[in-house]
């Protein structure tokens, strides 16, 4: 027979290997840290310019940033803020390399969901936020996913529950229950209508008087944030019904919306959320906060399966919150829940694969214009970034075949362009910022 406490300890063996990974991964301090790039990354695959070309323009200006050379001078190592500070400060053929953001736009949110385990969306979430850093984006990262793994691919660990989603959520109750409450005693006649109660182990946390900023952790990447995740948040989905029932009129959906509503519009670029392979309170408060739904699946037909299932189960959870409409604030967002734009994206692709070619077409058959052209293939490289804890674009080249790595990088790179171009269609139809 085995119990809770037998589970507990079961936990605290695996607890203590993975510190012995994050050791062997990380630095020995066990803190993740992001690599130099090297000048030939630099111009051809992060700025995009020919490499004599920028070579000339660093020689002729001393004032940027010159970058760590080799013993032997052949080449020049940059981070990540020099590389930015580069992008700002240069222009190539009168033409500026900053990314483009839309003016007046808040940062453009998107949701990588899946209810069907193993189809990549912690991978995909991981890539695309580490390609748009490169691509000189300010990026933050929800994750909603209480496995936690693109917190701990972001080199976040020790993360308590009161500073993840659910935090959020829970502060999000306390807020709006004061709120209510204010309402009603400003009513006419608010004498009459019942205030809304919550127990004081909820009001007792302190996380009402928590700042937006609070939740959010910086990483190793300087242009990267994360609102991370954490085992101990998997409780969420049970306390979330317990919420609803001390305040049934508490849109518990729009809690994320509400808290992304209250960053200054121009913090960040993108919002990329990881949610978790369920529809419950957490991936509902995603796919409501979200601009765009990107749907990863595997290349089988019992994920195409899945996803199929996945997109029906949502259609009605949307359905259902649309009845909120017009009872109690949603945040700046209204209801029925509409999206800017819906993908679906191929993962774990292997072209010489029968199988994987049919299930393409038949993806695409179904999907149309719905379906991504890129899809990210299965590569050597893929595989040992996942044993790393992580992406292509953070493994130095010369740890393996220079082109074992770029095939893996091409990959990522194809799909995160694609990516980058329906963001910025739909980018340019958000409202603007009042």
């Amino acid at each position: 027979m085995f119990t809770h406490e037998d589970l507990a300890r079961l936990q605290a063996q695996s607890l203590k290997m993975q510190g012995w990974i994050r050791q062997q991964t990380f630095s020995p301090e066990m803190e993740k840290t992001l690599r130099r790039f090297s000048s030939w990354e630099v111009a051809e695959l992060i700025l995009q310019v020919n490499q004599s070309t920028l070579r000339g323009r660093m020689a002729a200006d001393p004032h940027l940033p010159q970058g760590l050379v080799e013993e032997d001078g052949r080449q020049r190592w940059y981070s990540l803020e020099e590389i930015n500070e580069i992008r700002r400060k240069l222009k190539v053929n009168r033409k500026s390399l900053m990314p483009y953001r839309p003016a007046n736009k808040r940062a453009f949110r998107v949701a990588i969901s899946n209810f069907k385990g193993g189809a990549g969306k912690s991978t995909v979430a991981l890539h695309f936020a580490h390609a748009a850093a490169l691509d000189g984006y300010r990026v933050l990262c929800v994750d909603f996913d209480p496995q936690a793994t693109l917190s701990h691919s972001m080199g976040l660990s020790d993360i308590t529950e009161e500073y993840t989603v659910w935090g959020i959520m829970a502060r999000d109750l306390i807020r709006e229950t004061e709120r209510m409450n204010a309402a009603t005693r400003g009513a006419e006649s608010g004498s009459a209508l019942p205030q809304r109660k919550l127990p004081e182990a909820i009001t007792s946390m302190g996380l009402r008087d928590l700042r937006a900023a609070d939740f959010i952790k910086p990483t190793s990447w300087p242009t990267i944030d994360v609102i991370p995740s954490c085992a101990n948040a998997a409780f969420v989905e049970f306390a979330s019904a317990q919420y609803r029932h001390l305040n049934p009129e508490w849109s518990f959906f729009a809690a994320v919306s509400r808290y992304l509503d209250s960053l200054p519009p121009d913090a960040y670029d993108l919002v990329i959320f990881d949610c978790p392979p369920a529809i419950g309170y957490q991936s509902m408060n995603a796919v409501f906060a979200a601009d765009m739904l990107y749907i990863p699946s595997g290349p089988g037909y019992w994920e195409y399966d899945s996803t199929t299932s996945f997109i029906g189960q949502l259609s009605e959870a949307l359905g259902d919150l649309s009845g909120f409409e017009g009872v109690v604030p949603a945040g700046t967002l209204t209801l029925p829940k509409a999206f800017l734009d819906i993908r679906f994206l191929l993962t774990r692709y292997e072209s010489g694969n029968e199988l994987h070619r049919a299930m393409r077409q038949a993806f695409q058959k179904v999907w149309d214009e719905r379906m991504t052209e890129h899809p990210i293939e299965m590569t050597r490289a893929v595989e040992q970034s996942g044993r790393f804890l992580s992406s292509i674009y953070e493994i130095d080249y010369r740890e393996m075949t220079r082109e074992t790595w770029r095939r893996a990088r091409a990959s990522f790179d194809r799909a995160y362009e694609e990516f980058r171009s329906h963001v910025q269609v739909a980018w340019d139809k958000l409202e603007d910022e009042a």
